[in-house]
């Protein structure tokens, strides 16, 4: 899910303009290792691994027949599915590290993709299609790219006889776009947890912002994402004849409650990597704007500060939890009083609340013990914020100076959500790398006509395998 980190990025990205070429340059001539690259990106794409007519478990089994071919063996790839979702499965490689010391470092990455409607696209969405310095096609971006980076890594790896130092794990699983989908991130975190410990683990969630015509502004590193959590809000009366109206009505008690919530605010909170943010992404700015996120960096009780920062409705998002109306239903004939009413509350929770606090927050603000708030199955861990490790964010840094100089490297909270946050209850912490780039139209993810940089692509592949090296030979 790339699309949250886009908008908050993209503001520091905006204000950072200068002349920007028309477009990106073009690629040189593809390397063979690149060629093997592309063809392997192709098959992914090109296998449907929707939750209605797809499968990761397919894509798992293709990914992981390469993966045979390169020398790895049975004991090193594990597949795993459930019997009630058999279409849902995922796989987990490994490379065996030369040091017992070192604990293994996780490279994560889900499968699925949000459904796509051939009669809405202009091109076939599970066809990758390269066109003017673009690859189209579902998943190009989120997030099959970087699933094709890591396995064909590892690949690489095997092939060169690279041995690293600490183990490098690889899990790609099914489930991360569907609420209500089998997770296979969750589920190997409560059932084969010693199978995927880590010390650490790499994930999507981080990258590049351009200026909208090729320019890349700034590149970002993910430390840290909110829980989210559904609520149901509901509202029963004993209805009647809609003849003889009353005031005691559950639709009206209902919206009442939802006013309540769209007018409360939650407290302002900082975490290590949002006081980062806005003290860098702050300092880069020469406006009023700038000069209150790098004060409000300072000060989180700063009201004036707060006040200037929250009328942007990204960076209003990353300074607390949020909660909003998304669904709504009531009533049972256009004749008759509602008996019950109810909606769907939707929070982004900030790393370190609890659902239990969030939803007691909700039934303050609605104050009305008729209104009842329950939360909705699947109960989320809470968010629990990664360290701004330098081990971590100094190779990042290093490389980010090397491969695009002159564009910094901030790290960002995602006010969405990924599968991190299941590693993250279990002791692993995730963090969203950066390497490659998107602009700030989002580039179709989650809607239509989905596309990614080519260049984007094939240049975050090195950078990501000179990063992996970095920290699997640091052990």
């Amino acid at each position: 899910m790339y699309k949250q980190l886009y908008a908050a990025v993209f503001g520091l990205a905006a204000a950072m303009q200068g002349t920007a070429p028309a477009q990106e340059a073009q690629m040189e001539p593809l390397r063979p290792d690149q060629v093997a690259f592309r063809a392997l990106y192709k098959e992914l794409v090109e296998t449907n691994t929707t939750l209605s007519s797809g499968s990761c478990t397919a894509a798992a089994q293709r990914m992981g027949a390469h993966l045979k071919a390169a020398g790895f063996s049975g004991k090193d790839l594990t597949y795993f599915a459930v019997s009630e979702h058999p279409k849902e499965g995922g796989l987990v490689a490994i490379l065996p590290g030369g040091s017992s010391s070192a604990k293994p470092m996780l490279l994560l990455g889900h499968l699925d993709v949000v459904e796509a409607k051939r009669e809405d696209w202009t091109r076939d969405p599970f066809t990758l299609i390269e066109e003017n310095g673009y690859f189209y096609g579902r998943g190009t971006a989120d997030m099959k790219a970087l699933d094709a980076t890591w396995v064909d890594m590892l690949i690489r790896f095997k092939n060169s006889g690279y041995h690293p130092i600490r183990t490098i794990k690889l899990a790609l699983t099914c489930g991360e776009e569907t609420t209500y989908a089998f997770n296979g991130a969750q589920w190997l975190a409560k059932n084969k947890p010693d199978l995927i410990a880590a010390a650490f683990a790499l994930n999507e969630g981080g990258g590049g912002r351009t200026d909208g015509h090729g320019k890349l502004m700034v590149e970002a590193i993910q430390v840290g994402e909110k829980a989210s959590q559904n609520y149901r809000l509901e509202s029963l009366n004993v209805g009647g004849h809609s003849s003889i109206p009353i005031r005691d009505n559950a639709i009206y008690q209902l919206a009442d409650a939802l006013t309540k919530i769209r007018d409360h605010e939650f407290p302002v909170k900082l975490s290590d990597t949002t006081r980062a943010f806005f003290a860098k992404a702050g300092a880069a700015r020469a406006d009023d704007l700038g000069a209150a996120m790098v004060a409000l960096s300072k000060n989180s009780s700063d009201k004036a500060a707060e006040v200037i920062v929250s009328k942007d409705r990204s960076y209003h998002s990353m300074l607390r939890t949020t909660c909003v109306a998304t669904l709504l239903e009531g009533g049972h004939a256009n004749n008759a009083l509602p008996q019950r009413a109810a909606a769907n509350v939707n929070c982004r929770i900030f790393p370190g609340e609890t659902v239990e606090a969030t939803q007691a927050a909700l039934v303050a603000a609605i104050g009305d013990t008729g209104v009842k708030v329950t939360a909705v199955p699947p109960i989320r861990p809470l968010a629990v914020p990664p360290p701004l490790d330098a081990m971590i964010i100094g190779p990042a840094e290093t490389l980010v100076a090397k491969y695009f100089p002159g564009v910094p490297l901030i790290p960002s909270m995602s006010t969405g959500a990924t599968d991190g946050i299941f590693l993250e209850a279990i002791g692993i912490p995730v963090y969203g790398v950066p390497g490659g780039w998107g602009d700030p139209d989002g580039n179709g993810v989650h809607g239509l006509n989905e596309r990614r940089s080519v260049r984007s692509v094939y240049i975050g592949r090195d950078f990501l395998t000179e990063l992996v090296k970095l920290y699997a030979d640091s052990g």
